[in-house]
């Protein structure tokens, strides 16, 4: 016998975080999965504390050979099964392509799709059977081109188009797929990516929404069978505005915003 569980990758800090604590207090048991697992014992301890049942820390890296299996090991070792598997893990680089090491750019490539597709296809089996669901975590770079940080768009815009494909593939087997997309969220990404808070990123801190009401949103939305969710009025606009703008236009304009950031 196993019991189902809800596995987060990049659980660690920023929106996985939140997302593990969001499916905590709807009542999920968590496996967390990341890189830094200090991080992962703290964030245990907090939700147990909160009088959840403690989850199960994995420290793993889900870009190294094997990580699938090696994840669906440890979790058979624990008696649990995926039900819901959050791929939250992933990273950003800003700046012109030619510019960034090239090394980091294929590793962002492996984490932000290889990665998410492994795990996905993985433990699609399980998911299915326990008529659980999918939450992929994207961005609203997954709706337009990103010159200035195009090999990241790009990862985000397979993201969105492999879950909305798996949405519509598995909705007759009882499963939800959903993507969520949200925009600049300040957490750890923003620091990894690159991002330069005093100008005009600064600018848009009273836009953003905290991790906890993207989170909230992402897993209210995968419940009520969403396929994409973009969390904020503000972020939705400016989806609907780059989707009806002439390429053109749009791709000077998104490069000179990069530049500025």
């Amino acid at each position: 016998m196993t019991r189902p569980v809800a596995v987060i990758t990049g659980a660690s800090d920023g929106i996985g975080a939140a997302l593990a604590r969001v499916f905590a207090a709807n009542g999920h048991e968590l496996a967390l999965v990341a890189r830094r697992g200090e991080r992962l014992e703290a964030l245990a301890d907090e939700i147990a504390a909160n009088g959840a049942v403690r989850p199960l820390p994995i420290e793993l890296d889900v870009t190294t050979e094997g990580a699938a299996d090696a994840l669906s090991a440890r979790l058979a070792e624990a008696g649990a099964a995926p039900q819901f598997l959050v791929n939250n893990a992933g990273f950003g680089l800003m700046g012109r392509a030619i510019d960034l090491d090239a090394a980091e750019q294929l590793a962002m490539l492996d984490l932000n799709t290889r990665a998410l597709t492994a795990l996905t296809l993985r433990f699609l089996p399980s998911i299915v059977a326990a008529k659980g669901g999918v939450l992929n975590v994207a961005s609203v770079a997954a709706f337009m081109p990103g010159p200035g940080f195009a090999v990241y768009y790009a990862t985000k815009a397979y993201v969105r188009s492999l879950s909305e494909a798996l949405s519509q593939e598995l909705k007759p087997l009882g499963v939800k797929v959903a993507c969520l997309c949200p925009g600049p969220v300040e957490t750890g990404f923003q620091a990894r990516a690159g991002f330069d808070f005093s100008g005009v990123m600064g600018a848009m801190k009273p836009a953003m929404l905290p991790a906890a009401e993207v989170a909230r949103q992402g897993y209210e939305g995968l419940m009520a069978g969403k396929r994409v969710i973009v969390p904020g009025l503000v972020n939705r606009m400016f989806v609907w505005g780059s989707a009806a703008a002439p390429r053109a236009l749009l791709l000077p304009l998104l490069a000179t915003a990069q530049q500025r950031r």
